[in-house]
Protein backbone atom coordinates (compact mmCIF):
# COMPACT_ATOMS: atom_id res chain seq x y z
CA UNK A 1 0.00 0.00 0.00
CA UNK A 2 1.26 3.59 -0.66
CA UNK A 3 2.00 5.56 2.51
CA UNK A 4 -0.58 8.07 2.86
CA UNK A 5 0.60 11.83 5.00
CA UNK A 6 -1.44 12.50 7.80
CA UNK A 7 -3.69 15.52 7.96
CA UNK A 8 -6.70 16.95 10.68
CA UNK A 9 -9.93 14.99 10.52
CA UNK A 10 -11.33 18.42 9.94
CA UNK A 11 -9.40 19.70 7.22
CA UNK A 12 -10.79 23.07 8.11
CA UNK A 13 -8.64 23.52 11.21
CA UNK A 14 -5.18 24.83 10.52
CA UNK A 15 -3.80 23.86 13.87
CA UNK A 16 -1.00 21.28 13.76
CA UNK A 17 -1.24 20.40 17.15
CA UNK A 18 -5.17 19.14 16.07
CA UNK A 19 -5.24 15.86 17.97
CA UNK A 20 -7.94 13.70 15.84
CA UNK A 21 -5.96 13.13 12.57
CA UNK A 22 -6.34 10.56 10.13
CA UNK A 23 -4.65 9.31 6.74
CA UNK A 24 -4.70 11.35 3.86
CA UNK A 25 -7.33 9.35 1.44
CA UNK A 26 -5.75 7.74 -1.29
CA UNK A 27 -7.20 6.78 -4.60
CA UNK A 28 -5.65 3.98 -7.68
CA UNK A 29 -7.44 4.36 -10.81
CA UNK A 30 -7.69 0.38 -11.94
CA UNK A 31 -9.40 -0.94 -15.53
CA UNK A 32 -10.13 0.40 -18.57
CA UNK A 33 -13.35 1.02 -20.51
CA UNK A 34 -17.02 0.28 -19.28
CA UNK A 35 -14.55 -1.55 -16.69
CA UNK A 36 -12.89 1.68 -15.14
CA UNK A 37 -12.96 2.16 -11.11
CA UNK A 38 -11.27 3.71 -8.24
CA UNK A 39 -9.84 1.44 -5.41
CA UNK A 40 -9.71 3.25 -2.02
CA UNK A 41 -6.46 1.55 -0.81
CA UNK A 42 -6.38 2.79 2.79
CA UNK A 43 -10.43 3.43 3.32
CA UNK A 44 -9.81 0.70 6.52
CA UNK A 45 -7.39 3.17 8.14
CA UNK A 46 -9.29 6.42 7.46
CA UNK A 47 -12.46 4.53 8.72
CA UNK A 48 -10.43 3.57 11.97
CA UNK A 49 -9.21 6.97 12.41
CA UNK A 50 -13.13 8.24 12.25
CA UNK A 51 -14.48 5.55 14.28
CA UNK A 52 -17.09 4.35 11.71
CA UNK A 53 -17.19 0.95 9.08
CA UNK A 54 -15.19 1.37 6.08
CA UNK A 55 -18.38 0.48 4.25
CA UNK A 56 -20.41 3.38 5.55
CA UNK A 57 -17.51 6.31 3.77
CA UNK A 58 -17.69 3.59 0.68
CA UNK A 59 -21.40 3.52 0.44
CA UNK A 60 -21.65 7.37 1.08
CA UNK A 61 -19.31 8.41 -1.97
CA UNK A 62 -21.35 5.54 -4.32
CA UNK A 63 -25.03 7.72 -3.11
CA UNK A 64 -23.18 11.59 -3.76
CA UNK A 65 -21.40 10.13 -7.21
CA UNK A 66 -24.82 7.97 -8.12
CA UNK A 67 -21.96 4.83 -8.61
CA UNK A 68 -21.99 1.52 -7.91
CA UNK A 69 -19.54 0.23 -4.75
CA UNK A 70 -18.35 -2.84 -3.65
CA UNK A 71 -16.70 -4.11 -0.10
CA UNK A 72 -14.62 -6.98 1.26
CA UNK A 73 -13.89 -6.09 4.28
CA UNK A 74 -11.68 -9.41 4.80
CA UNK A 75 -9.07 -8.06 2.20
CA UNK A 76 -10.23 -4.72 3.36
CA UNK A 77 -10.97 -3.61 -0.76
CA UNK A 78 -13.19 -0.71 -1.37
CA UNK A 79 -14.21 -0.03 -4.94
CA UNK A 80 -16.35 3.02 -6.32
CA UNK A 81 -17.37 1.99 -10.01
CA UNK A 82 -15.86 4.89 -12.36
CA UNK A 83 -13.09 6.68 -12.54
CA UNK A 84 -12.80 9.33 -9.58
CA UNK A 85 -9.80 11.65 -8.59
CA UNK A 86 -8.72 11.32 -5.15
CA UNK A 87 -9.31 15.45 -4.43
CA UNK A 88 -12.87 15.43 -5.11
CA UNK A 89 -13.25 12.04 -3.06
CA UNK A 90 -11.46 13.58 -0.38
CA UNK A 91 -13.89 16.63 -0.02
CA UNK A 92 -16.66 14.09 -0.27
CA UNK A 93 -14.96 12.35 2.39
CA UNK A 94 -14.89 15.91 4.34
CA UNK A 95 -18.63 16.11 3.90
CA UNK A 96 -19.44 12.62 5.31
CA UNK A 97 -17.85 13.24 8.38
CA UNK A 98 -19.42 16.66 9.25
CA UNK A 99 -22.80 14.48 8.30
CA UNK A 100 -21.73 11.37 10.37
CA UNK A 101 -18.73 12.38 12.75
CA UNK A 102 -18.52 15.49 13.79
CA UNK A 103 -20.46 16.73 16.83
CA UNK A 104 -23.38 19.55 15.92
CA UNK A 105 -22.50 20.68 19.03
CA UNK A 106 -19.19 21.13 19.48
CA UNK A 107 -17.83 19.38 16.17
CA UNK A 108 -15.84 16.80 18.17
CA UNK A 109 -15.11 14.18 16.16
CA UNK A 110 -14.97 11.48 19.31
CA UNK A 111 -18.76 10.42 18.80
CA UNK A 112 -20.58 7.36 18.06
CA UNK A 113 -23.38 6.43 15.91
CA UNK A 114 -26.48 4.88 17.86
CA UNK A 115 -29.76 3.80 16.23
CA UNK A 116 -32.83 4.77 18.87
CA UNK A 117 -35.96 2.44 17.82
CA UNK A 118 -39.32 4.09 19.19
CA UNK A 119 -41.91 1.81 17.87
CA UNK A 120 -41.76 1.55 14.04
CA UNK A 121 -39.48 4.71 13.70
CA UNK A 122 -35.92 4.54 13.83
CA UNK A 123 -33.41 7.61 14.04
CA UNK A 124 -29.54 7.67 13.79
CA UNK A 125 -27.85 10.12 16.71
CA UNK A 126 -24.61 10.69 16.80
CA UNK A 127 -23.48 10.30 20.78
CA UNK A 128 -20.59 12.74 21.72
CA UNK A 129 -18.30 11.36 24.28
CA UNK A 130 -16.84 15.06 24.62
CA UNK A 131 -19.88 17.32 25.84
CA UNK A 132 -22.70 14.45 25.95
CA UNK A 133 -24.85 16.17 23.98
CA UNK A 134 -26.48 13.41 21.03
CA UNK A 135 -27.63 15.12 17.67
CA UNK A 136 -29.52 13.55 14.72
CA UNK A 137 -28.09 12.67 11.44
CA UNK A 138 -30.00 13.88 8.15
CA UNK A 139 -32.45 10.65 7.73
CA UNK A 140 -33.50 11.98 4.53
CA UNK A 141 -29.57 10.80 3.11
CA UNK A 142 -30.01 7.95 1.40
CA UNK A 143 -27.07 6.39 3.54
CA UNK A 144 -29.25 6.32 6.45
CA UNK A 145 -31.36 3.27 4.70
CA UNK A 146 -27.67 1.56 4.35
CA UNK A 147 -26.70 2.20 7.79
CA UNK A 148 -30.46 0.79 9.33
CA UNK A 149 -29.45 -2.28 7.32
CA UNK A 150 -26.22 -2.18 8.77
CA UNK A 151 -25.74 -1.09 12.22
CA UNK A 152 -22.84 -0.27 13.52
CA UNK A 153 -21.00 -3.17 15.95
CA UNK A 154 -20.05 -1.15 19.24
CA UNK A 155 -17.67 -4.08 21.13
CA UNK A 156 -18.98 -2.28 24.23
CA UNK A 157 -22.72 -3.67 23.64
CA UNK A 158 -22.11 -6.95 21.60
CA UNK A 159 -21.29 -8.70 25.00
CA UNK A 160 -24.87 -8.23 25.84
CA UNK A 161 -26.31 -10.89 24.29
CA UNK A 162 -26.54 -9.60 20.30
CA UNK A 163 -28.99 -6.85 20.22
CA UNK A 164 -31.01 -5.86 17.06
CA UNK A 165 -29.79 -2.37 17.34
CA UNK A 166 -27.05 -0.41 19.81
CA UNK A 167 -28.62 1.74 22.29
CA UNK A 168 -26.61 5.07 24.27
CA UNK A 169 -28.35 6.51 26.99
CA UNK A 170 -31.12 7.47 25.23
CA UNK A 171 -32.98 4.32 25.62
CA UNK A 172 -32.96 2.52 22.19
CA UNK A 173 -34.63 -0.91 22.02
CA UNK A 174 -32.92 -4.65 22.61
CA UNK A 175 -33.77 -7.32 20.26
CA UNK A 176 -32.82 -9.34 23.16
CA UNK A 177 -30.73 -9.18 26.03
CA UNK A 178 -29.88 -11.80 29.07
CA UNK A 179 -31.30 -11.55 31.99
CA UNK A 180 -29.48 -9.38 35.06
CA UNK A 181 -28.21 -12.90 37.63
CA UNK A 182 -30.42 -13.54 39.96
CA UNK A 183 -33.12 -10.98 38.89
CA UNK A 184 -36.57 -12.34 37.04
CA UNK A 185 -37.65 -9.08 36.71
CA UNK A 186 -34.83 -7.74 33.96
CA UNK A 187 -36.95 -9.91 31.25
CA UNK A 188 -37.47 -12.58 29.10
CA UNK A 189 -34.52 -15.61 29.71
CA UNK A 190 -34.82 -15.19 33.55
CA UNK A 191 -35.13 -18.53 33.61
CA UNK A 192 -32.16 -19.89 31.87
CA UNK A 193 -28.71 -18.80 32.81
CA UNK A 194 -25.65 -18.50 30.16
CA UNK A 195 -22.69 -19.85 31.79
CA UNK A 196 -21.36 -15.94 32.03
CA UNK A 197 -24.14 -15.22 34.44
CA UNK A 198 -23.85 -18.26 36.41
CA UNK A 199 -20.09 -17.57 36.67
CA UNK A 200 -21.03 -14.08 38.40
CA UNK A 201 -23.63 -15.83 40.77
CA UNK A 202 -21.42 -18.29 41.87
CA UNK A 203 -18.44 -15.81 42.82
CA UNK A 204 -20.83 -13.86 44.08
CA UNK A 205 -21.80 -16.20 46.36
CA UNK A 206 -18.28 -16.59 47.77
CA UNK A 207 -17.95 -12.91 48.57
CA UNK A 208 -21.03 -13.32 50.77
CA UNK A 209 -19.02 -14.16 54.26
CA UNK A 210 -15.81 -12.28 53.12
CA UNK A 211 -17.49 -8.94 52.44
CA UNK A 212 -20.84 -8.94 54.19
CA UNK A 213 -20.91 -5.86 57.17
CA UNK A 214 -22.71 -6.11 59.97
CA UNK A 215 -26.55 -5.88 58.21
CA UNK A 216 -28.40 -6.97 61.57
CA UNK A 217 -27.51 -2.86 62.17
CA UNK A 218 -28.57 -1.70 59.40
CA UNK A 219 -32.14 -2.85 59.23
CA UNK A 220 -34.30 -1.54 56.86
CA UNK A 221 -37.37 0.24 59.08
CA UNK A 222 -40.07 1.82 57.50
CA UNK A 223 -41.31 3.59 60.10
CA UNK A 224 -41.87 7.30 59.59
CA UNK A 225 -39.03 7.99 62.21
CA UNK A 226 -36.91 5.73 60.50
CA UNK A 227 -37.17 7.33 57.06
CA UNK A 228 -36.81 11.05 58.80
CA UNK A 229 -33.34 9.68 60.04
CA UNK A 230 -32.77 8.52 56.53
CA UNK A 231 -33.62 11.30 55.05
CA UNK A 232 -31.56 13.78 58.00
CA UNK A 233 -28.63 11.50 57.11
CA UNK A 234 -29.09 11.79 53.16
CA UNK A 235 -29.27 15.61 53.76
CA UNK A 236 -25.89 15.29 55.36
CA UNK A 237 -24.08 13.36 52.94
CA UNK A 238 -25.07 16.34 50.03
CA UNK A 239 -24.42 19.17 52.29
CA UNK A 240 -21.13 17.79 52.77
CA UNK A 241 -20.23 17.36 49.29
CA UNK A 242 -18.05 20.15 47.08
CA UNK A 243 -19.58 21.85 44.43
CA UNK A 244 -16.79 23.24 42.91
CA UNK A 245 -15.61 22.34 39.37
CA UNK A 246 -12.60 20.38 40.93
CA UNK A 247 -14.90 18.04 42.73
CA UNK A 248 -16.43 16.91 39.37
CA UNK A 249 -20.04 17.48 40.51
CA UNK A 250 -20.39 21.12 40.97
CA UNK A 251 -21.27 23.90 38.11
CA UNK A 252 -23.40 27.29 38.82
CA UNK A 253 -25.22 26.31 42.20
CA UNK A 254 -22.44 28.56 43.89
CA UNK A 255 -22.44 28.38 47.86
CA UNK A 256 -25.49 26.90 47.93
CA UNK A 257 -24.47 23.69 49.69
CA UNK A 258 -26.79 22.84 52.79
CA UNK A 259 -29.91 21.06 53.29
CA UNK A 260 -31.76 23.71 51.89
CA UNK A 261 -29.97 23.34 48.22
CA UNK A 262 -32.09 22.62 45.41
CA UNK A 263 -30.43 18.63 46.27
CA UNK A 264 -31.67 18.44 49.82
CA UNK A 265 -34.87 19.12 48.75
CA UNK A 266 -35.17 17.02 45.64
CA UNK A 267 -33.26 14.17 48.13
CA UNK A 268 -36.42 14.87 50.25
CA UNK A 269 -39.42 14.97 47.86
CA UNK A 270 -38.43 11.54 46.24
CA UNK A 271 -37.71 9.86 49.72
CA UNK A 272 -40.85 10.62 51.66
CA UNK A 273 -43.04 10.08 48.06
CA UNK A 274 -41.31 6.95 47.14
CA UNK A 275 -43.72 5.15 49.36
CA UNK A 276 -45.43 2.08 48.72
CA UNK A 277 -47.39 3.05 45.61
CA UNK A 278 -44.09 4.33 43.98
CA UNK A 279 -43.60 7.39 42.42
CA UNK A 280 -43.36 7.81 38.60
CA UNK A 281 -40.40 8.51 37.03
CA UNK A 282 -41.67 11.29 34.77
CA UNK A 283 -43.00 12.86 38.32
CA UNK A 284 -39.64 12.61 39.31
CA UNK A 285 -38.11 14.14 36.07
CA UNK A 286 -41.06 16.74 36.37
CA UNK A 287 -39.50 17.32 40.11
CA UNK A 288 -36.05 17.52 39.51
CA UNK A 289 -37.13 20.24 36.71
CA UNK A 290 -38.60 22.59 39.39
CA UNK A 291 -35.60 22.45 41.23
CA UNK A 292 -33.79 22.99 37.83
CA UNK A 293 -31.24 20.14 38.79
CA UNK A 294 -32.61 17.29 36.20
CA UNK A 295 -29.06 18.09 33.91
CA UNK A 296 -26.72 18.09 36.71
CA UNK A 297 -24.32 15.40 38.13
CA UNK A 298 -25.28 15.63 41.64
CA UNK A 299 -28.93 15.08 40.94
CA UNK A 300 -27.62 11.51 39.99
CA UNK A 301 -25.66 10.94 43.08
CA UNK A 302 -28.69 12.19 45.01
CA UNK A 303 -31.46 10.21 43.19
CA UNK A 304 -29.63 7.18 43.57
CA UNK A 305 -29.69 7.34 47.67
CA UNK A 306 -33.29 8.47 47.78
CA UNK A 307 -34.86 6.41 45.46
CA UNK A 308 -33.60 2.44 45.20
CA UNK A 309 -34.05 -0.19 48.30
CA UNK A 310 -32.83 -2.96 48.97
CA UNK A 311 -34.81 -3.97 46.03
CA UNK A 312 -32.49 -2.14 43.70
CA UNK A 313 -31.95 -4.66 40.97
CA UNK A 314 -35.59 -4.65 40.45
CA UNK A 315 -35.94 -1.08 40.51
CA UNK A 316 -33.22 -0.19 37.96
CA UNK A 317 -35.50 -2.06 35.55
CA UNK A 318 -38.68 -0.11 36.88
CA UNK A 319 -36.72 3.25 36.50
CA UNK A 320 -34.50 2.59 33.30
CA UNK A 321 -36.06 5.50 31.15
CA UNK A 322 -35.84 8.05 34.18
CA UNK A 323 -32.09 6.98 34.88
CA UNK A 324 -31.14 6.42 30.52
CA UNK A 325 -32.59 10.64 30.91
CA UNK A 326 -30.51 12.14 33.43
CA UNK A 327 -27.24 10.13 32.98
CA UNK A 328 -26.07 11.54 29.58
CA UNK A 329 -22.12 11.79 30.52
CA UNK A 330 -18.99 10.31 32.31
CA UNK A 331 -19.48 12.73 34.59
CA UNK A 332 -23.22 11.36 34.98
CA UNK A 333 -21.91 7.79 35.47
CA UNK A 334 -19.70 8.77 37.62
CA UNK A 335 -22.21 9.97 39.92
CA UNK A 336 -23.95 7.08 39.47
CA UNK A 337 -21.03 4.68 40.97
CA UNK A 338 -20.95 7.46 43.66
CA UNK A 339 -24.52 6.70 44.14
CA UNK A 340 -24.29 3.19 44.30
CA UNK A 341 -21.39 3.31 46.51
CA UNK A 342 -23.10 4.86 49.12
CA UNK A 343 -26.18 2.69 48.84
CA UNK A 344 -24.23 -0.76 49.39
CA UNK A 345 -22.04 1.03 51.72
CA UNK A 346 -23.72 2.64 53.79
CA UNK A 347 -27.82 2.45 54.03
CA UNK A 348 -27.88 -1.37 52.86
CA UNK A 349 -24.70 -3.39 53.43
CA UNK A 350 -26.09 -6.38 52.92
CA UNK A 351 -26.43 -5.51 49.24
CA UNK A 352 -22.55 -5.45 48.95
CA UNK A 353 -22.24 -9.29 47.78
CA UNK A 354 -24.99 -8.33 45.10
CA UNK A 355 -23.03 -5.33 43.88
CA UNK A 356 -22.44 -7.50 40.49
CA UNK A 357 -25.87 -7.81 39.74
CA UNK A 358 -26.52 -4.36 40.42
CA UNK A 359 -23.89 -2.85 38.11
CA UNK A 360 -24.88 -5.93 35.55
CA UNK A 361 -28.72 -3.96 35.36
CA UNK A 362 -26.86 -0.51 35.25
CA UNK A 363 -24.95 -2.10 32.09
CA UNK A 364 -27.70 -4.22 30.82
CA UNK A 365 -29.88 -0.76 30.52
CA UNK A 366 -26.95 1.15 28.57
CA UNK A 367 -26.27 3.61 31.47
CA UNK A 368 -22.97 2.39 32.28
CA UNK A 369 -20.17 2.33 30.09
CA UNK A 370 -17.36 -0.12 30.00
CA UNK A 371 -14.52 1.55 30.28
CA UNK A 372 -16.21 4.16 33.40
CA UNK A 373 -17.19 1.08 35.64
CA UNK A 374 -13.34 -0.83 34.62
CA UNK A 375 -11.60 2.24 35.39
CA UNK A 376 -13.83 2.93 38.93
CA UNK A 377 -13.35 -0.69 39.86
CA UNK A 378 -9.69 -0.86 40.00
CA UNK A 379 -9.48 2.41 41.87
CA UNK A 380 -10.10 2.94 45.29
CA UNK A 381 -11.52 6.23 46.14
CA UNK A 382 -12.35 8.22 49.07
CA UNK A 383 -14.71 10.50 47.15
CA UNK A 384 -17.87 9.20 48.23
CA UNK A 385 -17.37 6.68 51.07
CA UNK A 386 -14.45 5.72 53.87
CA UNK A 387 -11.19 4.35 51.91
CA UNK A 388 -12.24 0.77 53.91
CA UNK A 389 -15.89 0.91 52.50
CA UNK A 390 -14.61 1.71 49.09
CA UNK A 391 -12.27 -1.39 49.26
CA UNK A 392 -15.27 -4.05 50.11
CA UNK A 393 -17.69 -2.64 46.95
CA UNK A 394 -14.57 -2.66 44.65
CA UNK A 395 -14.21 -6.32 45.71
CA UNK A 396 -17.57 -7.10 45.61
CA UNK A 397 -17.59 -5.72 42.02
CA UNK A 398 -14.86 -8.37 40.68
CA UNK A 399 -16.90 -10.71 38.80
CA UNK A 400 -18.76 -8.10 36.83
CA UNK A 401 -15.31 -6.83 36.06
CA UNK A 402 -14.13 -10.24 35.38
CA UNK A 403 -17.04 -10.91 33.22
CA UNK A 404 -15.83 -7.92 31.58
CA UNK A 405 -12.64 -8.74 30.72
CA UNK A 406 -13.21 -12.46 29.68
CA UNK A 407 -15.34 -10.93 26.80
CA UNK A 408 -13.29 -8.82 25.39
CA UNK A 409 -10.60 -11.81 25.18
CA UNK A 410 -13.11 -13.38 23.87
CA UNK A 411 -14.09 -11.21 21.34
CA UNK A 412 -10.62 -10.69 20.26
CA UNK A 413 -9.80 -14.39 19.37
Amino acid sequence: MASAGIVNIRRDVDDKFYRYRMPLLLTKIEGKGNGIKTVVPNMADVARALSRPPTYPTKFFGCELGAQTSSDDKNERYIVNGAHDASRLRELLDVFIDKFVLCRSCKNPETDLIILKSGRNEDIVRDCKACGERTDVDMKHKLVTFILKNPPKNPKKSKKGGKGETNGNGGGVHASAPSVPGDEHSGSGGDSDDELTKKIKAEAAELTTETKLGAQDWSADTSPEAVKARVKALESQVGGLSLTPAGGLGDDEGSDDDVNSPYAQFGRWVEENKGEAGVSAVQIYQKAQEFGVEKKHKTVLVLVQALFTEDVVKEINIYKALLAKMITSEKHQKALLGGIERLVGLTHPELIPSVPKILMALYQIDVLEEDVVTQWGTHVSKKYVDKETSKKVRKASEPFLKWLEDADDDESE
